[in-house]
């Protein structure tokens, strides 16, 4: 007896690991750009002991405070990779890159402070400028920041998958990138190839069918019949649109359903399987997002003061430098305010797609049940978790209503309760 209720309970279990997709390729790219921005650093500290710079030695100590926030993200990475399947973490790491994502939002707005409050003394109070060191070493810090930007953004960004669970969990269902739907068939007839799809961009849901180099199919041999799983069927007849045929008929919600296309005395089976996705925020890697803005402020900062150092020495417009400073500060709090509301919420599980919250109380309902409760929050890049809580007065259980809600692609989490009237 122990045997057995073991093996039920080994069916039961399920990863935690809720990690993005792209996450062991965005610690890697993280790394490079420490070991860029700390070779920097001890180039430009060593350059201006030598060399008698102060300009150098103060970017290089610059350069060490954004080495200092790469790493934070670095580590983040890392701790999460290998902690993954900790026990202790109950919804796994995902989220630790968003506490270090907001913890340099943090660093970030402390950042502008500095640079705005030194910015308006120098305004205030105008203080020499060496433009034959400050605007080579700012085109320098420049050169690094974009160096930076390219190698984290270098390649595919990817968004995360929802992961595989046994027993009361959404299923593995791949990438989430693309089309809400797996809605276009690419087939070989006897008279070439066709490609058949659900067209709904902008307009409402129509079959669309058109041929690949060979000859047209003909609207009036052409026909498609839908069986959805509760046995329904519906024929769909199709006109000439010049250059495509398009059904008739509208396609009705959901897009689940076999569908048997006869073509020119020809018929093909096809199955279509309609997946929810979440909103793009879901998907986002706020850590790498961090790293990122980190290295966009820095080289924004850049740009302002070379512009301000150009202006100042053309024109003798002391001011134009500390004026640079103030704007930058300002799209530098910006940006960190962007990284703190959107990191924050995630940290404190606020609902991340009403959207998709709705349509999953769309999906519980359409059967003249109730959705008495509804929890919906992030758990990492590309996975959601959901407790629904589902009152009914027919004689279903939780597995039906996973089922339901197996088309919701970033339900990594799924737990049922159901409440018999």
């Amino acid at each position: 007896m122990s045997t057995i209720m073991s093996d039920a309970a080994d069916t039961f279990r399920h990863s935690h690991s809720f990690l993005g997709a792209g996450h062991a390729q965005s610690e890697r790219r993280t790394w490079a750009v420490i070991w860029l921005c700390g070779a920097m650093m001890i180039t430009e500290i060593v350059g201006g002991l030598l060399f008698g710079s102060i300009a150098l030695v103060a970017d290089g100590m610059h350069m060490s405070t954004h080495a200092g926030a790469l790493l934070l993200a670095a580590l983040a990475y890392s701790y999460a990779r290998k902690h993954a399947d900790d026990p202790r973490f109950t919804f796994g790491t995902g989220k630790l890159g968003d506490l270090a994502g907001f913890t340099s939002a943090v660093i970030l707005a402390m950042i502008a402070l500095l640079i705005g409050y030194e910015a308006v003394s120098r305004l205030l109070e105008p203080v020499p400028i060496h433009f034959a060191e400050a605007i080579p070493v700012a085109i320098l810090g420049l050169a690094v920041n974009v160096a930076s930007a390219w190698l984290l953004g270098g390649g595919d960004h990817h968004h995360g998958h929802a992961h595989g669970h046994a027993h009361g969990h959404a299923p593995h269902h791949g990438d989430d990138h693309g089309h809400a739907h797996d809605e276009t068939r690419r087939l070989a007839t006897g008279n070439g190839v066709v490609v058949l799809e659900i067209f709904e961009d902008g307009v409402p849901p129509h079959f669309r069918l058109r041929a690949e180099g060979g000859p047209s199919p003909t609207a009036a041999a052409t026909s498609i019949e839908t069986v959805r799983p509760d046995g329904t069927r519906q024929v769909f007849a199709f006109a000439d649109r010049g250059g495509f045929l398009e059904s008739v008929d509208e396609i009705p919600e959901p897009h689940a359903f076999a569908a048997h296309l006869r073509l020119a005395g020809e018929t093909h089976d096809l199955a279509f399987a309609e997946h929810e996705h979440a909103h793009h925020a879901a998907h986002r890697d706020n850590n790498m997002r961090a790293a990122v803005v980190h290295v966009l402020a820095d080289a924004a900062v850049s740009v302002l003061v070379i512009v301000g150092l150009l202006f100042a020495r053309a024109f003798g417009w002391l001011w134009m430098d500390p004026l640079a400073g103030i704007v930058g500060a300002v799209v530098i709090a910006s940006w960190s305010y962007g990284l703190i509301r959107d990191t924050g919420a995630i940290l404190l599980d606020m609902n991340p797609d009403r959207t998709m919250a709705e349509r999953l109380r769309e999906t519980i309902e359409g059967d003249g049940d109730s959705l008495a409760d509804l929890h919906l929050w992030r758990l990492g890049p590309g996975h959601l978790g959901a407790i629904v809580s589902v009152c009914t007065s027919a004689p279903r259980g939780p597995d039906y209503y996973r089922s339901k809600l197996a088309r919701f692609r970033s339900l990594s989490h799924l737990t049922v309760e159901v409440l018999s009237l």
